[in-house]
């Protein structure tokens, strides 16, 4: 079967990872990279050190509104999948590229697949809610990370063929962490001790679009009481300077600005932080599979059994219910939650059997 996989970023590039090389054992995949992120610490380091076969195509999307960066993928999109003809279009996720990619796949008449259907915040205020029910309402191959999933997609009455998978992402973090120890000397450069620090990501619109709730971010970070290392998404930095809070953060004791970093980094910086404060999907997850605390600068996740087994805790941009939760101990015991490795495997076999209803 000819398969045209489509993503654009890091957690996307994570994701293709574990399941790119499976599927070309026993399929024609080529891989078209949007461009969504370019930033070399976001893009093409991913590539570099998770072995993602090279990109057949790369559509350079840029940035931009996510309403234009739609656009431009759906744009350039449409004729790349006209050339290639797949039998399949294969999309990650939940953000523009994912979009772009299921509308295009959909206007042209081809068959979608989407990896991590069924995943619910139920706040549509978030543009990754609403383009979650728009593509898994799109697909006709629904491969869904846990059960809490597929029993959205059955609530919903979403009409394609729905599979229990794992999550992808848990593949690969279980297969590097180790790889991440050993090569990663991040908190060592950083002169930072095992579980004295916090590690922080920050780069939801609804986070850092609004001055306000931006302002209330940089208060939490500067009450933090161990120091932080704060990897800057790109976004995240155009938002901080442009309101001046920027150098307020720099000129935070205990806050370490950073550039974006490598998977490997990131990892080792995870696995040894005391916890970690986040508003991204992918690292509440990756957090929990290293058995770290997370503090979610949210207040829903769709990530739900993180909470449920009590190594999470949603707390918005309340600093003093963040600095609660970050005394709390974790449970004893961390449920296995996500496919316990062999995600991938179960999607190539999805994939494989996949009959198209007539």
């Amino acid at each position: 079967m000819r398969i045209v996989t489509i993503i654009g970023n890091r957690p996307q590039f994570v994701k293709a990872a574990a399941v790119s090389r499976r599927l070309r054992q026993a399929h024609d995949e080529l891989i078209v990279h949007t461009g969504q992120h370019y930033d070399d610490e976001l893009s093409r380091v991913f590539f570099e050190e998770l072995g993602i076969p090279a990109p057949d195509r790369q559509l350079g999307a840029g940035s931009g509104t996510s309403s234009e960066q739609t656009a431009r993928i759906l744009t350039a999109l449409e004729p790349v999948l006209a050339e290639l003809e797949p039998e399949l279009a294969l999309v990650y996720g939940d953000t523009n590229s994912t979009l772009a990619g299921a509308l295009a796949a959909s206007l042209g008449g081809f068959r979608l697949g989407h990896v991590e259907a069924g995943m619910r915040s139920f706040d549509r205020s978030m543009p990754e809610e609403r383009n979650r029910v728009l593509i898994d309402h799109a697909s006709e191959l629904l491969l869904c990370s846990t059960q809490t999933a597929m029993s959205n997609l059955e609530r919903e009455a979403a009409r394609g063929d729905s599979h229990l998978v794992g999550d992808v992402m848990a593949d690969v973090s279980l297969s590097f962490r180790d790889i991440a120890e050993e090569r990663s000397r991040a908190p060592e450069e950083r002169g930072l001790e095992p579980g004295a620090y916090f590690l922080v990501t920050a780069h939801r619109p609804g986070n850092v679009d609004q001055p306000e709730r931006l302002a209330l971010l940089v208060e939490l970070l500067e009450a933090l009481p161990r120091p932080s290392v704060f990897p800057l998404h790109p976004r995240t930095e155009a938002r901080l300077e442009s309101t001046g809070l920027l150098s307020r953060l720099e000129r935070a004791d205990r806050v370490e600005l950073s550039p974006p970093l490598g998977y490997l980094d990131f990892l080792k910086l995870a696995r040894h932080a005391r916890a970690v404060l986040t508003d991204s999907g992918g690292v509440q997850k990756e957090a929990y599979l290293l058995a770290v605390p997370c503090v979610t600068l949210r207040d829903t996740t769709e990530w739900v059994e993180t909470v449920e087994a009590g190594w999470n805790v949603l707390v918005d941009l309340d600093g003093d219910r963040a600095l609660d939760a970050l005394e709390r101990r974790p449970p004893d015991q961390r449920p296995e939650l996500y496919g316990g490795g062999h995600a991938a495997e179960r999607v190539v076999e999805a994939v494989s059997a996949y009959t198209p209803r007539r």
